[in-house]
C-alpha cells in the first residue's frame, strides 16, 4: 500500500538551488519536501578529504556576484563560514606560444602584454565610440570581435569561457550567457564607458556585499551543503527517489514517488523543479512534444576533471589562481586551477593541489577516453606546462560529468519563452535550476531565494 504525503511545496532536486529554496521556505514557515534521486544532498557539490588533501569532486569555486550569495552564509548563523580566495593568488595565467602569460588587470599591463596584437591594443581606444549591437541573439564571439578585436577573443574571452562554461563563444548568446556584458553595451553603448559609469554609482551596504571575490566555504564547499542540510532537516528531505512522475491535479499536482523501500503518493500545491532539462520528460509526462522540445534541445558540456595532489611540489611557482588554455593553442586541457594557492588547508605544507579540466563542447571526444588515456594526455602536456619534470602525483582522481554545464546558446530564447508559457498554463509549476538564470553558484542561490520569497508571499 502506498504511503501518502501532502505538503505546500515539493522541490525536485537537492542541489544548491533546491537546498536554497528549502532553506528560505523553512525560515518563512512554509511546509515543503525535497525529493532527490541520489543518496545524499548537494548535487555535484562534494568535498573529499584524502591523503592530506581536501579537494572538490564538483565545482571548485564560486564568485560573490550578488548580495544573496554573501547573505546565505550570514543567514546560516556561523554553521558555515565564507572563505575568500587569497588576494596574493589573484593572477590568471593564459597559455600562449609555449609559456604562461598573466592576464592583464589594468591599462598598463594590457599595453605591455604579448597576449593581444598591437592592432587590437590601439583598436580598444575606439571601443567607446563604436555603435552598439542590434542583434539580441549575437554570439559572444561576434560581439567581442566587433568591439575589441580577434586577439581579445582568442586570448582573453575564449579561455575565460572555457573556464566558466567549458563552451564555445561562437555558440553562446551574449544576452543569456553573459547578460551583464550585454547590458553594458545596451545601456551605455560601450563596455568601457559602462564600466566607468557603473563604478561611480553610489552603492548601499547591501550592494557592496556583491564583492565579485572568488570564494569557497572554510573546509570546502561540502561544508555549505552540510550546513544547509542540517538547517533544513533530514525529515524534510527524501533521498533515493528512483522515479518521480507528476500530473496536474485540481489544485496543484499529484506525484507518484518510488524509493527502494516504498511507493509514495504525494500531493502539493507548488512543484519546483531544479533538475536538468534532460530529466523533465520523465518527471512531467503531461507535457506534449512541442512543450518538451525546447528542453530536449538544451546542450550540455561534458567535462572531465582530474584532481592531482603533490605532497612536495617541485614545479613552477603556483602563486596564481590558475591557468587557462585558449582553443587556438590546440592543447588537450581547458585549464588548471591551483586551489592550494588560494584556499587554506587544501594540501600538505610545501605540497600542491591541482584541478585540471578537460573536454568541454570543443573537445567532446575526451569524454570517451578511459583513465589510462586521460593520464597519457596529461603526462604528454602538463610536465612541460608546469615545469615539473616527472609528473608523479601522490593523489590522482578522475571524474567525468557528461552533462556538466548548460550551454546558453541560440536555443535559450525559445526555452525561456516555453518556461513562461508552461508556468502560466500550469499554476503552481516552477521550472528552475540551471535551465535559466545562469550557471554560477551565486546565480543558483539568488534564484532559489527569489523562488522561496515568492512562494512565501503566496502562502
Amino acid at each position: 500500500m502506498a504511503e501518502s504525503l501532502k505538503t505546500e511545496v515539493i522541490i525536485v532536486g537537492a542541489g544548491l538551488t533546491g537546498l536554497t529554496v528549502a532553506f528560505y521556505l523553512k525560515k518563512a514557515g512554509v511546509n515543503f519536501r525535497i525529493i532527490e534521486k541520489a543518496d545524499r544532498t548537494g548535487g555535484v557539490i562534494q568535498t573529499i578529504s584524502e591523503k592530506g588533501f581536501v579537494y572538490e569532486a564538483g565545482p571548485n569555486t564560486g564568485v560573490v556576484s550578488n548580495p544573496e550569495m554573501a547573505e546565505l552564509f550570514e543567514d546560516l548563523n556561523g554553521k558555515c563560514s565564507l572563505e575568500i580566495a587569497d588576494p596574493n593568488a589573484k593572477r590568471r595565467l593564459i597559455w600562449k606560444n609555449r609559456v604562461w602569460n598573466a592576464l592583464p588587470s589594468g591599462l598598463f599591463s594590457a599595453i605591455g602584454t604579448p597576449l593581444f596584437t598591437w592592432h587590437d591594443k590601439f583598436r580598444i581606444l575606439g571601443e567607446p565610440f563604436r555603435a552598439k549591437g542590434t542583434d539580441p541573439n549575437e554570439s559572444l564571439a561576434d560581439l567581442v570581435k566587433r568591439r575589441m578585436g580577434q586577439s581579445y577573443l582568442d586570448y582573453a574571452v575564449d579561455p575565460f569561457i572555457s573556464g566558466i562554461y567549458a563552451g564555445d563563444p561562437r555558440k553562446l548568446v551574449t544576452k543569456y550567457a553573459m547578460p551583464k556584458l550585454y547590458n553594458l553595451e545596451q545601456e551605455y553603448g560601450s563596455f568601457i564607458k559602462g564600466a566607468m559609469k557603473k563604478a561611480k554609482l553610489p552603492k548601499d551596504e547591501r550592494t557592496k556585499k556583491a564583492s565579485k571575490e572568488v570564494f569557497s566555504a572554510q573546509g570546502g564547499l561540502g561544508k555549505l551543503v552540510d550546513a544547509l542540510t542540517e538547517a533544513i532537516g533530514m525529515e524534510n528531505i527524501l533521498l533515493n527517489v528512483q522515479h518521480a512522475i507528476a500530473q496536474p491535479a485540481e489544485k496543484g499536482f499529484q506525484i507518484q514517488l518510488t524509493t527502494p523501500e516504498q511507493l509514495i503518493s504525494a500531493e502539493t500545491t507548488h512543484l519546483v523543479t531544479t533538475c536538468g532539462a534532460y530529466a523533465l520528460h520523465e518527471l512531467l509526462p503531461f507535457l506534449n512534444d512541442d512543450e518538451i522540445a525546447p528542453f530536449n534541445e538544451l546542450n550540455y558540456a561534458a567535462v572531465t576533471q582530474v584532481t592531482l595532489g603533490f605532497s612536495k611540489w617541485k614545479g613552477m611557482s603556483l602563486q596564481a589562481f590558475g591557468g587557462l588554455v585558449p582553443g587556438k593553442e590546440k592543447k588537450n586541457i581547458l585549464g588548471v586551477l591551483f586551489p592550494s594557492s588560494f584556499f587554506q588547508g587544501r594540501a600538505p605544507k610545501n605540497g600542491a593541489l591541482l584541478s585540471v579540466f578537460m573536454g568541454g563542447t570543443k573537445r567532446s571526444d575526451i569524454a570517451k577516453l578511459d583513465n589510462g588515456e586521460i593520464e597519457s594526455l596529461l603526462n604528454k602536456e602538463l610536465p612541460r606546462m608546469l615545469s615539473h619534470r616527472n609528473l608523479s602525483p601522490d593523489l590522482i582522481r578522475i571524474r567525468r560529468y557528461p552533462k556538466a554545464i548548460a550551454q546558453y546558446d541560440e536555443t535559450t530564447g525559445k526555452r525561456y519563452e516555453m518556461i513562461k508559457k508552461l508556468q502560466e498554463k500550469y499554476p503552481g509549476l516552477i521550472l528552475a535550476g540551471n535551465i535559466r538564470d545562469g550557471i554560477g553558484m551565486a546565480d543558483r542561490v539568488k534564484q532559489g531565494r527569489t523562488i522561496a520569497e515568492e512562494l512565501g508571499r503566496k502562502g
